[in-house]
């Protein structure tokens, strides 16, 4: 008797298809990998910075159409955006992406040198370190795709400002994570006290158990890694904590597509080539 294929949208209520973890592709996140580092990056580390990404916007659109409800439109607007974050702290990422958008003109306060000049916002974040802003616009169809899923859309200036926001994040967690490669771990940011309705599995808890120590190879970002800088980054309890558990279920899920379908239906076509040092410019 023919053995049926698995129906991996099934294994469990915390694991969705893999079409469902994040509109961003493995592409465009290993691309922001390259940007920002010559270490190599394993696909599971892919997918967990891809679904903490899609979380956090995921968030910010939830919270922005709330705003946008109280004057009974389903078309957000920049106003939305600074509802969301005034009304929630937690949602205060991408912070770079502020000094390049209308929408926080005026917002961030007057920041003055060393001799007591006013700065320009445009050369506040100037540096030769990727800071995210320049390919924010490799971003707009994820976010317009995540718009369409919560039943919304955005006027142009918004998508920009999620674009821009989703790119800033991403490219801050996959610095913090190359961190945490080079440093062997990181100290303790806060405590983490997973909450869910099903008890979180002892894999996950392992990867938080110990942030001052890491092990494996030194030159190699794994999916631990991404969880422990999703730690850095989301310093809000209920958004970190779903943030984590999400990112450690797409992997769960993606690791058994692989397994059960092989590489073509976790999305891998070929393995990417390594990236070496001389390979970067600049």
């Amino acid at each position: 008797m023919t053995a049926q294929p698995a129906r991996l949208e099934r294994i469990g209520p915390e694991t969705a298809s893999l079409k469902d973890v994040s509109p961003f592709k493995p592409s465009l996140v290993r691309t922001v990998f390259r940007d920002v580092t010559p270490m190599h990056v394993s696909r599971s580390a892919t997918w967990a910075a891809a679904s903490v990404t899609r979380t956090v916007l995921t968030e910010i659109i939830d919270a922005a159409r709330k705003a946008a409800a109280e004057e009974a439109r389903k078309k957000l607007i920049p106003r939305d955006l600074l509802s969301a974050i005034d009304r929630n702290v937690e949602l205060e990422v991408g912070g770079k992406w502020y000094d390049h958008s209308p929408t926080f003109k005026g917002l961030n306060g007057v920041m003055y040198d060393a001799e007591g000049v006013i700065v320009p916002p445009r050369k506040r974040s100037r540096s030769r370190r990727p800071s995210g802003v320049a390919g924010a616009h490799r971003f707009e169809a994820g976010v317009k795709q995540l718009l369409r899923n919560r039943g919304v859309t955005a006027v142009p200036a918004m998508v920009r400002d999620l674009d821009g926001i989703a790119s800033v994040f991403l490219t801050d967690l996959v610095r913090d994570a190359a961190m945490v490669v080079r440093e062997g771990g990181v100290k303790r940011f806060g405590t983490v006290t997973l909450v869910t309705s099903d008890e979180p599995s002892p894999s996950l808890q392992d990867s938080l158990g110990a942030l001052s120590t890491r092990r494996g190879d030194a030159r190699t970002i794994g999916r631990d890694d991404v969880l422990v800088a999703t730690t850095i980054q989301l310093f809000g309890g209920r958004i970190r904590q779903r943030a984590l558990v999400e990112a450690h279920a797409a992997t769960q899920s993606y690791n058994l597509t692989r397994l059960v379908a092989g590489p073509a239906a976790a999305g891998e076509i070929a393995d990417p080539p390594p990236v070496r040092e001389n390979d970067r410019q600049g």
